[in-house]
């Protein structure tokens, strides 16, 4: 049906089938070997005919000396290279055909800063990698492509806070987090609770994947089993009284008859291999929540020395996951850790000391680690924070990404829900999802383990109807681009 240029994130991503072209094939015939659109990365439709989706490679973009930066789609947000129309001018002009700049991208001015070009037989180029600026969502490289000096001095002002964090007054460090939030929630990008601009330009990439493809495209469904969403639970243990307390949130669980997984600090407490096992016993999980819990335990000047002792508990509590104190999240050094999977990305949330997010609500691979989004407000911010006294906030947004057919995952800490109204609000947020039959309820492992059989599996064709090919076969369930065919 398509045929690709090997490696294209988006098709790899949702799991598009296509063949990969060999590097005879990606030519544009008529320009010399060495231009810089040889080097495109591109999608076709099967057909002489057939027209093409391309975008710049790494040749044109240094050839036009182009950096990252901000622009806006159809108000859609992206942070990367793009190419300036002259430049792609010059360059079509060359290739022959008949093409025209169409769909403008804007700087934060308004201004037009490059076009989307049309050619007459239906072909688009792209001013930017699609790639590039997916995972500028994904590992938050929009911080710095965005970032001006405020910005810059803020997160100056935010490291040397969990430097002194330990000499600050409980009943201050909220008050003060609590002054903060006026102003945190009404941050532009990503917005809160709810961010969906990369699902805007999954749905645009979509759209134009259809055309080149001139049928229905298939893709792989993000949840096993006919589900078609997902509610995960899990719990951060911060401290002793955390600790001393878990039974608090777990008895809620196992009268519901729930699952969660629950992070521990192994150098903050001690952790009592019989707790875990019994834990574990139960049909919970028991994961590695940082080493201290001081703020910097995957700082890159530190964690080298830290994380031998985050292994040795994870190998002694046979944990899978892990999860940053605090979400502070490096994205280079999340998959030197080891870890099977992270979940220390929010989906958007501002009030974290490293606000923002990686603005999904779908699980993605950051190197050999899968990364599941953090995607509800944590109990802390809902109750402490924002000061709301039930549950209407978690269910408002576990509806809304119930709607989009998401991931909802929920943090709790036993540490902050000592009060009987918190607990009470978890128990009603528990009953009101507990018949939905459309929703999987997996532990974070089973997650993460899915992903990798999704992401390990291909779609064929086989006697004319799409199949998935590989370990997600007997579960995985075979969808169509919105606005090309149904599910």
């Amino acid at each position: 049906m398509l045929e690709a240029t090997n490696g294209s994130l988006f098709l790899d991503y949702f799991r598009i089938p296509y063949r990969p072209l060999e590097d005879g094939e990606r030519r544009w015939h008529g320009l010399a070997a060495a231009h810089p659109l040889q080097g495109c990365g591109l999608v076709r439709g099967s057909g002489e005919d057939a027209p093409l989706l391309a975008w710049p490679g790494r040749a044109a973009l240094g050839a036009a000396g182009a950096a990252p930066r901000q622009t806006s789609l159809r108000e859609i947000p992206l942070f990367a290279a793009v190419l300036p129309d002259a430049r792609l001018a010059d360059w079509l002009l060359e290739a022959g055909g008949r093409w025209s700049a169409q769909e403008p991208l804007l700087d934060r001015r308004g201004r037009r800063v490059a076009s989307i070009w049309r050619e007459d037989g239906g072909s688009v180029l792209l001013p930017f990698d699609p790639g590039e600026a997916i995972e500028a969502f994904w590992s938050e490289a929009y911080k710095m492509i965005a970032a001006s000096t405020s910005t810059r001095v803020k997160r100056a002002a935010g490291a040397g806070y969990y430097r002194v964090r330990p000499a600050i007054p409980r009943q201050a460090q909220i008050a003060a987090r609590r002054l903060a939030s006026r102003v945190q929630r009404r941050c532009r990008f990503p917005r809160w609770p709810l961010e969906p601009s990369l699902h805007d330009l999954y749905l645009f990439l979509f759209g134009l994947v259809g055309e080149v493809a001139r049928e229905p495209v298939p893709w792989i469904a993000p949840w096993p089993g006919g589900h078609s969403w997902a509610l995960v639970l899990t719990h951060d243990v911060e401290t002793q009284t955390g600790y001393d307390r878990l039974e608090l949130l777990h008895e809620i669980e196992l009268e519901s008859g729930w699952r969660s997984s629950w992070n521990f600090v192994p150098g903050r407490y001690r952790v009592d291999d019989e707790v875990v096992r019994g834990l574990t016993e139960a049909g919970f999980e028991v994961g590695v929540h940082g080493l201290y819990h001081d703020g910097r335990d995957v700082a890159p000047s530190v964690v080298d020395c830290r994380l031998p002792a985050m292994r040795a508990a994870a190998e002694r509590w046979s944990a899978a996951g892990f999860r940053a104190p605090a979400t502070r999240r490096d994205w280079r050094v999340m998959p030197r850790l080891g870890f099977d999977y992270d979940s220390s990305y929010p989906d958007t949330d501002p009030f974290e000391p490293d606000g923002g997010g990686c603005c999904t609500w779908l699980p993605f691979l950051n190197g050999e680690t899968v990364e599941l989004p953090i995607t509800l407000p944590q109990d802390h911010t809902l109750f402490r924070i924002l000061r709301h006294s039930d549950e209407t906030l978690w269910l408002r947004k576990a509806e809304q990404l119930r709607d989009r057919g998401g991931l909802a995952l929920l943090i709790t800490h036993p540490d902050y829900m000592l009060a009987q109204p918190h607990r009470d609000a978890y128990r009603r947020f528990l009953a009101a999802f507990a018949d939905d039959e459309q929703a999987w309820t997996p532990l974070p492992r089973e997650l993460s383990a899915w992903w990798r059989r999704r992401a390990a599996s291909r779609i064929e064709r086989v006697e004319g109807r799409w199949q998935i090919v590989g370990p997600a076969a007997g579960e995985g369930r075979i969808a169509f681009a919105p606005g090309f065919g149904a599910g």
